[in-house]
């Protein structure tokens, strides 16, 4: 979390008192990120404006605006994230997606819904690589939904399961917002990781479910395949080796000790790169595509971070953020009830901000909060990344239900919105069992250290 900056004075200049000041700054932010000013910029600059009210050190805030940027572009921790960009974007490039579906097809496309659930499990796989939410359900809908169109599964179903499925790779170790999570809140990356491989699981069992439920209630969304013969599985799941081989690689080698979490994803940046080469899909086109692309993503989340941590300087100032957890912890409900207060408040903030804003914009008033109330900041780092999940595809904003709509602008936005209402309560479900049950995340984790 933010700790107070060395350049700031102990005195202040502002006419108003501190918490006054917070919550002036807090107003304009809102208003800023509600007038489309980009979240970082828009933290940055009231953090920047409500340091100088604060301190009256005009030179303490140009000087905080440069160490955030170094300590930021010399993390290492968060260089992590750069990696994993570029190995989903080479992973798409070199059809690996194409292969985790075609295995799952080939083992369970005969039941009715086959292909619906085929997908889910080949946005595990996917996210398994890829570590994005917006990159699985993009790549995953130019395979999946023509197929499915092909065999006439019901467009709701077809896009509801694309969007709900993307979001597992948020979930699915390895994650960028989980890296981000792990950086802001000093937990570390791995233990994340192991904490997320239940719950993905467990979500993955409920997204199938939900299909299953969903096609005995209305069998006429989505009919059956054709059965492949056990020697026809055996030899699509061998020519998998390579989206197979790198998940082993890469994660059995950081889960063993092997290799850090940056050497682990550097090994599979560099995997997936061969293996995009050797079957010739990467073009000088696509090679700088790629590159641009996750230029640009990286750029984002690096302009966010940044304005997540200058604003939160300004918050620790006004003590915000201390005023509010200690009034929260003082409240005569039981800490389960207070959590699940702030998940609502997690959901409700999902549907008007973008998910990773409002977990780094949030997260210096939270952590203190169930840090103060003696849970542990891996669990919620997982239920955080559960929220998140669910904010992907709760309307109006749902940024997973935008991603599969640019890619096909002929499908009305009620079709996918009705078709994720079964994956929505899915994801609920799976995130009361995670509240409820808090072992579920930090079994692993406290198993292995």
């Amino acid at each position: 979390m933010p700790r107070r900056h060395p350049c700031a004075p102990r005195t202040r200049r502002s006419p108003m008192a501190p918490i006054e000041v917070g919550l002036v700054g807090l107003a304009c932010l809102i208003a800023a990120i509600l007038l489309h000013v980009p979240v970082g910029i828009a933290m940055a600059a009231v953090g920047a404006a409500g340091y100088v009210m604060l301190t009256g050190n005009l030179s303490g805030m140009v000087s905080l605006f440069g160490t955030e940027t170094v300590n930021m572009l010399t993390n290492q921790d968060f260089a992590v994230v750069m990696f994993f960009l570029l190995m989903g974007g080479f992973a798409g490039a070199a059809g690996i997606s194409a292969d985790i579906y075609r295995v799952a097809n080939t083992w369970i496309g005969h039941y009715r819904g086959g292909l619906s659930m085929a997908t889910i499990l080949g946005c595990a796989g996917f996210g398994a690589i890829a570590g994005s939410s917006i990159a699985t359900a993009a790549t995953m809908a130019k395979i999946a939904l023509p197929e499915m169109e092909k065999r006439n599964y019901a467009l709701s179903l077809c896009t509801g399961t694309l969007a709900a499925g993307g979001t597992l790779g948020s979930l699915i170790p390895p994650s960028i917002i989980m890296v981000i999570y792990a950086v802001q809140v000093e937990q570390f990356v791995i233990d994340l990781f192991l904490a997320a491989i239940i719950p993905g699981l467990l979500s993955v069992a409920l997204f199938v479910l939900a299909i299953r439920v969903q096609l005995l209630i209305s069998p006429h969304l989505a009919g059956a395949g054709e059965r492949i013969a056990w020697r026809g599985r055996m030899r699509e799941t061998g020519r998998a080796w390579a989206p197979i081989g790198i998940i082993v690689v890469v994660m059995g080698g950081i889960y063993s000790g092997f290799f850090t979490v940056n050497e682990g994803a550097a090994v599979g940046l560099v995997l997936t790169l061969i293996f995009a080469v050797a079957r010739k899909s990467l073009t000088r086109a696509t090679f700088t595509e790629t590159l641009f692309g996750s230029a640009g993503s990286i750029a984002m989340l690096y302009m966010i971070v940044i304005g997540a941590n200058i604003f939160g300087y300004f918050l620790t100032l006004s003590h915000m953020p201390s005023e509010v957890a200690t009034w929260v912890q003082g409240l005569d409900i039981p800490p389960l009830a207070i959590v699940f207060i702030i998940i609502a408040m997690y959901v409700l903030l999902g549907c008007v901000f973008d998910a990773l804003a409002g977990m780094v914009l949030t997260l210096p008033f939270v952590v203190p909060i169930i840090s103060g109330l003696g849970y542990d900041l891996v669990w919620w780092g997982i239920v955080n990344v559960m929220v998140i999940e669910i904010g992907m595809i709760t309307p109006p904003v749902g940024i997973n239900v935008f991603v599969i709509k640019g890619l096909r602008q002929d499908i009305p936005l009620g079709t996918i919105f009705r078709g994720i209402t079964p994956f929505l309560i899915a994801n609920v479900v799976a995130l009361l069992l995670v509240v409820l049950f808090p072992q579920l995340a930090t079994w692993l984790p406290d198993l292995l250290r």
